[in-house]
C-alpha cells in the first residue's frame, strides 16, 4: 500500500508536469520523451546479475507485450487528457481505473471481491458523474482521453499481477519504457519538434522520470498484494490534483466539482475502512490458529511424555 501511494503521487506530480507543456510540444513528443528519460532508472532496479538486454527478453511475452500496449495507451491518452482539462477533473474520470480492475480482477484473477468493494466502486462512479455533469457540461476529446486512460492503466495493473512471476525486474519494467517509445514515438513523426529551451527540457526530465518511478512502485507493489487492494490508493492522487491545479494552474473549483471530489474520497475511505477491518479479522484468525496449535503440540508433547514414563 506504501508503494502504491508513493506511485500515485509521482503519477500526479508527472501530470502536472504534462500540463506545463501544453502549447509547447504535440502530446505523442511529450509521452515520448517521457519514455526516454524513463532510462535512467534502470540502473537503480538492475541487479548484478542481469543484462540490459533483458528489457526485451521477457519469458512471458504475452504479458510484456499487453503491459507494452497499456503504458503506451496510457501515456498518450493521459497527456493529451491533462492538455485539454483541468487536474481535478482529468483526474476524477481516471479514478473509474478501481472500476476497471475490480471487474477483470474478478473475470481474469478470479480474487474475490465483496459487497462492500463494489459498493466502494459504485461510489465513486457516482462522484465521477457529479464532477463532470453529462448533459449539463459539454464533453470533449480531453474526457474521452481520460476514460482511455483510465482503461488503460487498468489493463497494466492486472498484467502487471499476471506477471508478477517474472524473476527478471528489467523485463517487467522494460515493457512500460518500449511501449511508451516505440508506439508514441511512430505517432509524433508527421509532428515532432526538438524542444526550444531548457525549461522544456526541464519539464519533459520532471514528467518522464516520474512517471517512470510511478511505473516502478506500482511494479513492486502488485507484486505484493492483490491487484483490487493496489489500486484503491488512487485516490490520494485528487488531493495532489486539487493542491496542483489551484497554487500551481491558478483553476478554482465550483461547487459540485468539490461535491464529485467528496463522494470520490468517500469512496476511497470506504474501502480503505473495510480493507482494514478485513486484514485485522484475519490477522486475528492466524493468531487464534497458531495458539491453537501450540496448545495441541504441547498437549502431545505431555502425552507422548506419559506414554515414555509408562512404558519404563
Amino acid at each position: 500500500m506504501a508503494l502504491a501511494f508513493g506511485a500515485y503521487s509521482a503519477f500526479a506530480i508527472s501530470d502536472a508536469f504534462s500540463k506545463l507543456l501544453d502549447g509547447s510540444l504535440d502530446p505523442f513528443e511529450v509521452a515520448f520523451f517521457g519514455g526516454v528519460f524513463g532510462f535512467l532508472i534502470l540502473p537503480f532496479i538492475r541487479k548484478p546479475t542481469e543484462s540490459y538486454l533483458d528489457i526485451v527478453r521477457p519469458k512471458l511475452r504475452g504479458m510484456w507485450l499487453l503491459r507494452a500496449v497499456c503504458v503506451f495507451v496510457a501515456t498518450a491518452a493521459s497527456v493529451e487528457a491533462f492538455m485539454l482539462l483541468s487536474m481535478p477533473e482529468a483526474l476524477s474520470i481516471t479514478f473509474l481505473m478501481p472500476l476497471f480492475v475490480t471487474i477483470l480482477s474478478v473475470v481474469l484473477l478470479k480474487e474475490k471481491v465483496t459487497f462492500w468493494a463494489w459498493l466502494a466502486v459504485a461510489l465513486g462512479f457516482a462522484g465521477v458523474l457529479i464532477v463532470l455533469r453529462p448533459g449539463v457540461r459539454p464533453l470533449n476529446l480531453g474526457h474521452l482521453c481520460a476514460l482511455m486512460a483510465a482503461c488503460a492503466n487498468a489493463g497494466s495493473v492486472i498484467a502487471y499481477r499476471i506477471a508478477s512471476k517474472e524473476t527478471v525486474r528489467l523485463s517487467l519494467f522494460g515493457s512500460s519504457l518500449m511501449g511508451a517509445l516505440v508506439g508514441n514515438g511512430l505517432l509524433m513523426i508527421a509532428h515532432a519538434t526538438w524542444p526550444s529551451s531548457t525549461k522544456i527540457w526541464f519539464y519533459l526530465f520532471g514528467y518522464g522520470s516520474l512517471a517512470a518511478l510511478g511505473q516502478l512502485c506500482m511494479m513492486l507493489a502488485t507484486a505484493r498484494a492483490p491487484a483490487n487492494r493496489v489500486a484503491l490508493p488512487q485516490y490520494s492522487q485528487m488531493a495532489w490534483g486539487v493542491a496542483l491545479s489551484y497554487f500551481l494552474f491558478k483553476q478554482p473549483l465550483d461547487r459540485w466539482t468539490f461535491v464529485g471530489i467528496a463522494v470520490l474520497t468517500a469512496s476511497g475511505m470506504l474501502n480503505w475502512i473495510r480493507q482494514r477491518i478485513r486484514y485485522e479479522k484475519m490477522a486475528m484468525k492466524e493468531r487464534l490458529e497458531r495458539l491453537k496449535a501450540r496448545k495441541i503440540a504441547k498437549g502431545n508433547f505431555k502425552a507422548g511424555k506419559k506414554t515414555a514414563v509408562s512404558a519404563q
